[in-house]
């Protein structure tokens, strides 16, 4: 029987923070020391994801009746999407239990002129970006630093293609943006490359619909990250706007369409958060249970689970939730994957990498250098810190193990959430480890590191 797990706040002192200065919260920590640590078995419950979170906030918003929304994610990222959406002029009510109720706004925006900070959130920035060159107005996008870094120039390209007027504030092809009014040239055939980034595709394809005009979308090259596409559509469906996908080379938009809310919606957790704990229960051989996605989750990020399988875990598939574990007896077996079917995900498979003892290697995760961070070099670079041997290429990363770990290794994150969450597994070979910056994490998973120190002996 696996125990339970209720998320609660844990002392600061049971998971060896460090402090710059006296006041004892995790909120002022610049770094967090993990002691080499076991497992025990336990159940955790996801948070929402992301992904579906902020296209559930957009397209509730652009519905023509009222939504209610739960299990949303609370997180900086889904925070600029609702301080953008405020600023847009949608009517969203709290309700108890973290529920909201969103008051769609018909497909068009109140304010017509908005000054919008979006942090580095890039599942509210590249949709709403789409969204508002697409119904036009008096619009001003940015966010931080590393958001201005992040290109979206095959997005704008296809944008001003349907008549968008959308220009570059700073650096050609990146943000910040500033909008202004559409004009209708009759283009309705819209080429648009896929190979940088999957959230290119997702937010042509939500804005679009808001024309009430049929488009194809023609993709150019190869279309990375499918599975985040599938959540797009599928949600889209919910929402009332069927898309005919050809074989994700053309996807044909349908004429008159509009979206219409479902009255409950409820947000699954969080495939990708979900990864640090089944790996951890791969690592530990400890039975690990995450809940709030399960067999029929539309994330493709699930397929995690699957990888892990592979190279010796028990998975156990519910409707509600997926546990993993491994005999004692039974070695983590080295890999070789193609992982652009689960690009988040995988980077939990490099600090699994290390478990192995053998040479391994990620291939066709080129996204990740467009992400939060180049997570192709700041991993390679992180990971020699605890001794590993890494080769990095652009668009893979090898992996050679150390025969002993570096103790007490200072993990940089750079800013990026999911650097912090898969570090933290270091601590589960036998070693501690140093993580700087532990508050990135959120951005998807504010709690993370004590949800963490709740399942360590």
């Amino acid at each position: 029987m696996l125990s339970s797990f209720f998320r609660r706040p844990l002392p600061a002192y049971n998971i060896g923070l460090i402090y710059n200065s006296n006041e004892l919260s995790p909120a002022m920590t610049e770094s967090i020391r993990l002691p080499a640590s076991t497992l025990k078995p336990s159940t955790v419950a996801l948070p929402g994801s992301k992904s579906i979170s902020n296209r559930t906030l957009l397209l509730a918003a652009l519905s023509d009746n009222v939504c209610e929304i739960h299990s949303l994610l609370k997180s900086d990222d889904t925070d600029r999407m609702l301080e953008a959406l405020d600023k847009l002029g949608v009517h969203i009510e709290s309700l108890p239990e973290g529920r909201l109720k969103v008051h769609g706004t018909g497909g068009r925006f109140p304010n017509q002129t908005s000054d919008l900070f979006l942090g580095n959130a890039g599942t509210a920035f590249r949709p709403l970006t789409a969204a508002l060159a697409v119904l036009g107005g008096d619009y001003h996008l940015h966010g931080v630093p590393r958001m201005h870094e992040r290109p979206i120039g095959d997005l704008v390209d296809a944008l001003r293609i349907v008549g968008a007027d959308v220009q570059y504030l700073g650096n050609e092809n990146y943000p910040p943006l500033q909008i202004g009014k559409r004009k209708d040239n009759g283009e309705r055939v819209i080429p648009i490359k896929g190979n940088v980034s999957s959230q290119f595709l997702t937010a042509l394809l939500m804005a679009l619909p808001l024309t009430g005009q049929a488009f194809e979308i023609h993709m150019v090259g190869e279309l990375i990250s499918k599975p985040y596409i599938d959540i797009t559509l599928k949600l889209m469906a919910q929402f009332g706007v069927g898309i005919i996908n050809e074989d994700y080379r053309v996807f044909k938009i349908p004429a008159g369409a509009k979206y219409h809310a479902p009255e409950h919606l409820y947000v699954e957790g969080d495939a990708s958060s979900a990864s640090y704990f089944l790996g951890a229960g791969l690592i530990a051989g400890t039975p690990i249970r995450v809940t709030g996605i399960g067999a029929h989750s539309i994330q493709g990020d699930v397929a995690f689970a699957r990888e892990l399988e592979k190279i010796g875990a028990d998975v156990i598939w519910g409707e509600n939730f997926v546990e993993i574990s491994r005999p004692a007896d039974r070695k983590i077996q080295a890999f070789d994957l193609d992982a652009n079917h689960i690009p988040d995900a995988a980077m939990t498979l490099a600090i699994i990498a290390l478990a192995t003892k053998q040479p391994c290697t990620l291939r066709n995760i080129g996204s990740w250098r467009v992400k939060e961070t180049d997570r192709i070099a700041a991993m390679a670079t992180e990971l020699r810190k605890l001794g590993a041997e890494v080769i990095e290429e652009a668009e893979a990363i090898h992996i050679t193990p150390p025969e002993t770990l570096t103790s007490d290794a200072v993990i940089d994150t750079y800013d990026d959430h999911r650097m912090a969450m898969c570090f933290s597994l270091a601590s589960l070979l036998g070693i501690p480890v140093i993580i700087n910056d532990p508050k990135c994490t959120h951005k998807t998973f504010p709690d993370y590191f004590q949800v963490f120190a709740s399942l360590t002996n």
